[in-house]
């Protein structure tokens, strides 16, 4: 057998046999769910029939263990499984007489449930319930839907699989295809499975391990069989050359910006970038052209990427853009339209999912970076299934009243409504500079919190490293990155910009936090120490302020930039001028990017912190020292000197600055610009004048 294209077992004998029941599906499912060549992120589901106690009658009672309604089985848990009684599930088929009531059926999947089990069930409980075996899988291989998604997929499955698999047509999940599965299980003992048509591959066996043995065994089978068959060169050979990599980074950092602005009026979208060698070898494929209209073929490919791809050229500009995109929005009109039902859900965002670009790559945009990244992940999915399907037949996607009824079930789209409401910053991109001290690490983690995708920015390799990490586990690894920036250098924060593009399609927040504070008195100022201030502190904001200036205005989304100036910015201090000039500066600019931002929708303002001593990384260092001396006090002294001095006397936190910047990034600010919010305990010196 070819290692290149088979899946390994991972099964554990020793580690196995100290689980139960439960525990052996749990098990089984997480080894399935670990390989996106078995099965996609959230797609298929398991399942076994397990013997339990029921707890009000203290009866023994068959029940179903089945993967809940919208989880995944590569990372889900034991509360992840709905719980189902066989015999009240097997009563539905009493009841079940037309498919105009597979709805109602799977509102009494309900009535089925174990124990008070609040897990919803899915709607392929019934396939998995009427099949006689204990243990049942069901996945989306792409080696397997290359062969339901086949023209000749009858064919093609008795060729491959002889006496062992059985077939069934494609069919919309539901009881009446559970019945003709459970039935076709039945009457064949001698088929370990079956192929559903467009859709996957349903498994079984009467225990967990030869359950999981045979779901490998027969996705193997098919992927070494298509291998050693399928016609090549791959989608016809090459029709176009890919582009350096320089070339194509450049083609993503100009196009996600320009896309994304046309696509997210409604909703923030997210972006992401692939140029993985199967996408690749798709877009410059001579094949292209004929089979992305075709669309993606297995249920859950299409929920997760639309109907179909766009493809835009590397070159397209703006007119250009504007024609394919507004091109697309209609034709998923007319497809709404031509498709809909008297009660179908309302329309959709019309815009796509997946853009392929030929020569460079396929970005997907979505309302989060994970989903974008899934999104991604689904359609290099069902590029493998073209691949394989085109290789040893035609490749042919659902038709469309089929994929219509799927996309807009009703049921989908209670699914849909179930889902938590989107946080405040969903979908927007934020760059905060200096990401990696206490200020700066609290305001990402403020932003992260509410949505936000966020780039961090600093000059301190090791430390950066140790904030990203601590924050991909937080929250999670798709929404934050870190990138190496000297704010005084004019590439760096263009990189830095062109990073939080790659990774995200664009910017919408932008918070100028870097800083650096070396103090003297005014006969004591060196050239050096002025200009090493107004090189960080000036100049570091004009750069980081101009380039995500420019960067807002190519999206046309409008956006909010938020400078962490000072009291310094209002009030002067002895023994500090270069300092207290530079952050007067910082204001000022801020003031007059107000101005010339307002047209575009963009947004500037100041939060003016005094005295943020813990977490600090300018307290840490002579700044620490130099106020202590200047003050005639130890620096043990310095928090509550400035605790004392405020008029509140409180001290004022890291958190508390995000709180001010969180204001100012989000809607709740968004008739505000070109003010400044002094937080500070308060300090009668910074008042406003």
């Amino acid at each position: 057998m070819d290692n290149s294209i088979t899946v390994p077992s991972l099964w554990d004998d020793a580690k196995a046999a100290k689980l139960d029941e439960p525990g052996l599906l749990l098990y089984r499912s997480n080894l399935l769910g670990a390989d996106l060549r078995i099965t996609n992120f959230g797609g298929g589901n398991t399942s076994a029939k397990v013997e339990m106690v029921d707890p009000l009658t203290k009866k023994k009672a068959e029940v179903l263990w089945v993967k809940g309604s919208g989880g995944d089985i590569g990372s889900m848990k034991l509360d992840g499984f709905a719980t189902l009684y066989m015999d009240k599930l097997e009563s539905l088929k009493g009841l079940y007489q037309s498919l105009d009531q597979e709805d109602e059926m799977v509102h009494n999947l309900n009535h089925c449930t174990f124990n008070l089990n609040p897990r919803a069930a899915s709607i392929d409980t019934c396939l998995h319930g009427y099949v006689p075996y204990k243990h049942v899988d069901h996945v989306h291989s792409d080696a397997v839907i290359a062969i339901a998604a086949s023209k000749d997929q009858e064919r093609l499955t008795k060729e491959i699989f002889g006496g062992e698999m059985g077939y069934l047509p494609w069919q919309r999940p539901g009881i009446d295809l559970g019945i003709k599965l459970g039935q076709m299980a039945k009457d064949h003992p001698e088929y370990v499975g079956v192929v559903l048509g467009s859709h996957g591959l349903f498994t079984w066996a009467n225990d967990a391990k030869t359950c999981y043995d045979t779901t490998l065994r027969i996705i193997n089978k098919a992927a070494v069989w298509l291998e050693r068959n399928r016609k090549k060169p791959s989608f016809g050979g090459e029709k176009v050359k890919t582009l350096s990599d320089a070339e194509r980074r450049a083609a993503a950092i100009r196009l996600m910006p320009e896309i994304r602005g046309r696509i997210s009026n409604a909703e923030m979208k997210s972006g992401h970038f692939t140029d993985a060698p199967e996408v690749l070898e798709f877009v410059n494929s001579k094949e292209l052209d004929a089979l992305a209209p075709l669309g993606t073929s297995c249920p859950d490919h299409f929920l997760r990427t639309k109907i179909r791809p766009l493809i835009i050229p590397h070159d397209a500009d703006a007119a250009a853009l504007d024609k394919l995109i507004d091109g697309y929005r209609k034709d998923y009109a007319a497809y709404y339209e031509a498709c809909k039902h008297p009660n179908s859900p309302a329309m959709r965002d019309p815009n796509a999912v997946i853009y392929l670009v030929p020569q460079v790559g396929m970005f997907s945009f979505a309302k989060d970076k994970a989903t974008a990244r899934i999104a991604a992940e689904f359609y290099i999915n069902a590029i493998n299934v073209m691949r394989g399907a085109n290789g040893v037949s035609a490749y042919q996607g659902l038709p469309a009243q089929e994929a219509f009824n799927i996309e807009y079930w009703l049921l989908e789209e209670a699914k849909l409504q179930r889902m938590p409401k989107p946080k405040s910053l969903a979908g927007r991109v934020a760059l905060v500079t200096g990401g990696a001290g206490g200020i700066g690490s609290a305001i990402a983690s403020k932003l992260l919190s509410e949505g936000a995708n966020v780039v961090l920015a600093d000059i301190d390799q090791k430390s950066l490293d140790e904030v990203v990490g601590g924050f991909s586990k937080t929250y999670s690894k798709d929404n934050v990155r870190g990138v190496l920036m000297d704010v005084t250098s004019e590439n760096a924060v263009i990189e830095a910009m062109n990073a939080a593009i790659l990774a995200y399609g664009g910017l919408d927040i932008a918070v100028n936090n870097a800083g650096i504070t070396l103090a003297a008195a005014v006969e004591d100022t060196t050239l050096d120490l002025w200009n090493k201030n107004i090189s960080i502190l000036g100049t570091g904001y004009f750069l980081v302020g101009r380039e995500a200036y420019k960067l807002m205005k190519r999206q046309n989304l409008g956006g909010s930039m938020i400078f962490i100036c000072s009291k310094n910015a209002v009030a002067a201090s002895p023994g500090a001028s270069a300092y207290c000039s530079v952050k007067a500066s910082e204001l000022h600019l801020a003031r007059c990017m107000a101005l010339e931002g307002a047209p575009s929708g963009i947004r500037v303002n100041v939060v003016n912190p005094d005295a943020v001593l813990r977490g600090s990384k300018i307290w840490q260092g002579p700044w620490r020292q130099q106020r202590a001396a200047s003050l005639k006090i130890t620096e043990g002294e310095l928090e509550e000197h400035y605790r004392k001095r405020s008029l509140l006397q409180r001290s004022v936190y890291p958190e508390d600055i995000a709180e001010g910047v969180y204001f100012f990034a989000s809607d709740l600010s968004n008739k505000s610009t070109g003010n400044f919010l002094n937080i500070d305990a308060g300090n009668a010196a910074s008042f406003t004048r």
